[in-house]
Order: structure tokens, then C-alpha cells, then sequence
């Protein structure tokens, strides 16, 4: 299958390599050009615009930062969407908001061109080895015909829907649950630590006793051991959790504890914590934030 991927940052660049080992004609594109030398190393086609990676593809895939970038690249005149041709399919793996999904929905299917959702659940470290959780919604058929593409990429793959929407708002909702289960550990490991107990010793019991989960054991293993390099920033929590709430708003809905949370990322950056790593440094801004 010819593919454009489109966003080679901590997350798109080994996602992009895997679609060349497993041996797909792959044609990349990032904003800056220096990231895609390493694939063209590897047989990828490097196309000098993101419109010249998609208009002779089967498949594109998008691994953009944000809602902002996503609206320059796809929507702008002489975008992707121009570029891409009718019948050949668009997949978007990255976090945005559900408002945007809409908007992409109405305007695919304007032009005759299928859209699926497969927002992944994953670090950059999980991405390398293939083995990110990818949230599906789409089309029956269409996620039938991109399913060895995701699987080149994953651990596993959940089908939530038909609607596209539905993938991106089910990854919101699952950031919003990293986002308190990393405030629990924060305040958890405070009060530890203040009745003489070793952080990693309760992280340890409790985990075997209550929850038996790795996602609890990795995340406590990178609030307790910052990485040298972020592999999420709090800036990247503070905006998924910024959808998270408007796509609630949207349906009448008011998270109190969304609302509590966005208090620590306000602090955080406060604190000159915006590009710290998302674990880290939220967990350090709760313990500030337990003090008497």
C-alpha cells in the first residue's frame, strides 16, 4: 500500500520506520525536513510538502501536534484535503479536539474521501517497539482496509464505533484518567513518605495488592525517575485536558474533577514546568500542592 505520514516528531518518526520495515512504499513529510533524513535512510520517499506526500498515496496517516497544526496542514488552501484524491483514506492517530473531528468527518465526506480515527495510547519508547494501543472509529470497510497498517504499529487495536468522533473523544477521556491516576500517585507518595514509608515500598504493595496494573508501575517508575527527555510534556496534558472539558461542555456535562486538575497544569506552568515531563512534573506541582 503507498502511504503518506505526515508529522515525524517523539511519536510519528518511529511509527513512520515501522511502516517501512514491515515494507510499505512510505513517503514522509514533516515541517522540519532534517527529521525525515533517518527514513530516507531506511528506502522512504521524502516529498518537500505535506499536499506532494498525499496526492498519489492509498493512505495517509497524520501524527500532528495539535488542532492548530492539523487545520494548517489539512484544511489551509492547497491543503492535504485538495491534494488527497477521492476513495483514498485518511487516518488520523494523533490527540485532537472532537470539534475538529467533526469538522474533518463533514469535510471528507464532502470530498468523497474516507475517514478513520485511531488515536493511539502509548509513549514514544512504546511506539518504537510497536506496541501502542490504537482507539478505532470509522467505516466497517475502511478500518478493514487500514488494519494491517495499525497492526504494524500496536500491541493491540479497540474498535469503538462508526463515528470518528467517538475514537478521539474515548482518548481524551483516557488522558483525563492518566492525568488523576498521576495526581493520586503524587499526593499518594507524599503522605508515604510522611508516615516513613519509601515511596517505590507503597508504590510496590499497593500496586500488588489493589490493581496489579504496569501502566501504575511505569508511571511511577518516571515520577520517581524524570526521564533526561520528556517523552509527553505538561504542556501536552495541560491541552488534552483542555479538550476534554470543551467536548464535555458540548454535551452539558461539568467534570469537577477536570476542573480541579486544570489547577495543577495552571500551576505547573506557573512554576516554569510547561516542557518538563507530563509525569514529573505534574506529580511534582501536587506535592507543592499538599502542603499545609
Amino acid at each position: 500500500m503507498k502511504i503518506a505520514f505526515l508529522g515525524l516528531g517523539k511519536m510519528g518518526s518511529h511509527m513512520a520506520r515501522r511502516l517501512v520495515e514491515a515494507g510499505h512504499e512510505v513517503t514522509v513529510w514533516n515541517r522540519s525536513a532534517a527529521a525525515t533524513k533517518p527514513l530516507a535512510a531506511l528506502g522512504a520517499v521524502t516529498a518537500t510538502s505535506a499536499a506532494e506526500a498525499a496526492r498519489s498515496c492509498d493512505a495517509v496517516l497524520t501524527m500532528l501536534l495539535d488542532d492548530a497544526a492539523h487545520e494548517a496542514v489539512l484544511l489551509g488552501e492547497g491543503g492535504v484535503l485538495d491534494a488527497l484524491r477521492p476513495g483514498s483514506v485518511h487516518v488520523s492517530l494523533s490527540t485532537i479536539s472532537v470539534a475538529l473531528s467533526e469538522r474533518l468527518t463533514a469535510e471528507h465526506a464532502r470530498r468523497g474521501q474516507p475517514f478513520v480515527a485511531a488515536p493511539v495510547f502509548g509513549r514514544p519508547s512504546v511506539a518504537a517497539d510497536g506496541r501502542l494501543w490504537i482507539v478505532v472509529a470509522g467505516a466497517e470497510d475502511v478500518i478493514a482496509r487500514v488494519r494491517p497498517l495499525l497492526e504494524a504499529l500496536s500491541r493491540g487495536i479497540s474498535v469503538i464505533g462508526p463515528e470518528p468522533r467517538q475514537a478521539h473523544a474515548l482518548k481524551l477521556g483516557g488522558n483525563f484518567m492518566i492525568s488523576a491516576m498521576i495526581h493520586a500517585l503524587g499526593e499518594a507518595f507524599v503522605y508515604a513518605e510522611g508516615q516513613g514509608i519509601a515511596a517505590q515500598t507503597f508504590l510496590e504493595t499497593v500496586n500488588s495488592a489493589l490493581f496489579q496494573s504496569p501502566f501504575y508501575a511505569a508511571y511511577a517508575k518516571v515520577i520517581l525517575n524524570p526521564p533526561e527527555h520528556p517523552g509527553a510534556t505538561i504542556e501536552l496534558g495541560e491541552k488534552d485536558l483542555t479538550l476534554l472539558r470543551q467536548a464535555a461542555a458540548a454535551t452539558g456535562l461539568r467534570l469537577t474533577l477536570a476542573e480541579q486538575l486544570a489547577e495543577v497544569f495552571t500551576q505547573a506552568r506557573a512554576q516554569g514546568l510547561a516542557q518538563a515531563d507530563w509525569a514529573a512534573g505534574q506529580c511534582e506541582t501536587a506535592k507543592h500542592r499538599t502542603q499545609i
